[in-house]
């Protein structure tokens, strides 16, 4: 059993940048692909970026490509999200996940391990 657990959200003004890191425990994420996920107020929860086992390749939704890069540390046990440019409507919990598959998934339905999540609020 894994467990997820992220840190480093916080208020962010429009503009600003922050990265949130994903550190696991219970068993080494290296095979695994690893996922962001978010969900804004009122809103269901929705797919932001994700890295195969290998880190080797990237994958993110339209509403951030150029601003969030996606990364991980197989060493470090550790997943990370670089996310600039933020807008307002980034305003959400994030969570990290972790893939039953090595290759690169979107489906949410393919992670199978969740952290808590952490907010980041971005004013205007």
């Amino acid at each position: 059993q894994v467990q997820l657990v992220e840190s480093g959200g916080g208020l962010v003004q429009a503009g600003g940048s922050i990265r949130l890191s994903c550190a696991a425990s219970g068993r080494t994420l290296s095979t695994k692909a690893m996922g962001w996920f978010r969900q804004a107020p009122g809103k269901d929860r929705e797919f932001v970026a994700a890295v195969p086992w290998s880190g080797t390749s990237t994958y993110y939704v339209d509403t951030v490509k150029g601003r969030f890069t996606i990364s991980r540390d197989n060493a470090k046990n550790t997943a990370y999200v670089q996310m600039n440019s933020l807008k307002p409507e980034d305003t959400a919990v994030y969570s990290c996940s972790l893939s039953r598959l090595a290759i690169l998934t979107t489906q949410r339905n393919d992670y199978i391990s969740w952290g808590q999540g952490t907010q980041v609020p971005v004013s205007s």
